[in-house]
């Protein structure tokens, strides 16, 4: 019998422990060659282009020749104005790769002995460079297009006679949101998050090339593209799939998501259901590739994100 790839040796193949042992030199060594990788590891200034820089021997810090900027290894970057050590930030980002359901910032700020608040935002700033990258593609060919809702757990009363229909809308209270995901077949995962299904027609119709194939559900939210795209549906109330029309990979994505909400969150507020639906996009994206390559391709993200507007001094404006 074949063995599934995720219990294969070849999906094994980051240690956590070489990075937690990684001298503060060799920690400092790692991250500039992936933060300059575009020059072959050697730093360039990030505000002019300038290749010409040199380091100071007393702290590290560079500074540029021609404008005469000086930037540390994290400057421009999603991690700027920094106060953890690289190799916190390395093993950060190895802790978070393993979470194949994601990672609560609870666990994060157990395993790196910091506050919650930092693991809180060092965790949002991953998710919105991976966020990035998700949000750049675009699909084609045959997509299958699903919504379902996130965020804003109510619990129900306990009498059946007091509890409320949650689906109506004066029942709503405008926390829970309706995921809507875009799932190119043997291709890639673009999720959005809005009021209702029908509200997501003009982003699909953005995100899709024109004259793709849709598969969808009945629900009547996706009624307007049939005009754009060649749109097949599937009764879900009869079968799953019909012809090998199915939404099943676009309901691969929200078991994903709904095991993070549930049993590594255990709660989504609506305000950041987006950053959390692009992380599981994103593992989903990469599913198939070793826990070495995503952790590569995490902190290549972080590196070329620019500073956070959102996540930059989140708690101060929070604070205020």
């Amino acid at each position: 019998m074949p063995q599934h790839f995720l219990l294969s040796a070849k999906a094994r193949t980051l240690s956590l422990a070489k990075v937690l042992r990684l001298s503060d030199q060799e920690a400092h060594d790692a991250f500039k060659a992936i933060r300059f990788s575009e020059n072959d590891g050697q730093p360039f200034c990030p505000k002019c282009g300038c290749v010409a820089v040199y380091e100071f021997k007393s702290r590290r810090i560079f500074k540029c020749k021609a404008c005469m900027a000086q930037f540390s290894l994290t400057s421009g970057t999603i991690f700027a104005s920094r106060k953890l050590a690289i190799r916190d930030i390395l093993a950060a980002i190895a802790i978070f790769t393993n979470g194949a359901k994601g990672y609560s910032a609870l666990q994060l700020s157990r395993d790196l002995d910091v506050q919650y608040k930092t693991a809180f935002v060092m965790a949002h700033k991953l998710r919105e460079a991976l966020g990035a990258d998700v949000q750049r593609q675009t699909l084609s060919g045959i997509v299958e297009v699903d919504g379902a809702y996130f965020g804003g757990y109510v619990k129900p009363e306990n009498r059946k006679e007091d509890r409320k229909d949650l689906r109506l809308k004066e029942n709503q209270s405008g926390k829970r949101k309706v995921v809507v995901v875009m799932r190119q077949r043997e291709g890639s995962t673009v999720p959005a998050v809005f009021n209702s299904e029908g509200d997501a027609c003009e982003t699909i119709v953005e995100r899709v090339e024109a004259g793709s194939t849709i598969y969808a559900d009945e629900g009547s939210g996706w009624d307007s593209l049939h005009g754009t795209f060649k749109a097949h549906r599937v009764n879900h109330s009869v079968a799953y799939m019909d012809d090998g029309v199915c939404t099943n990979q676009a309901e691969s994505f929200f078991s994903r998501l709904r095991r993070a909400e549930i049993g590594t969150h255990h709660h989504i507020s609506g305000r950041y259901l987006q950053g959390y639906a692009n992380e599981m996009a994103w593992r989903e994206n990469m599913s198939r590739q070793s826990n070495g390559v995503q952790y590569s391709a995490i902190a290549h993200a972080v590196t070329h994100h620019p500073v956070s507007r959102q996540w930059k001094g989140y708690w101060d404006r929070a604070a205020a």
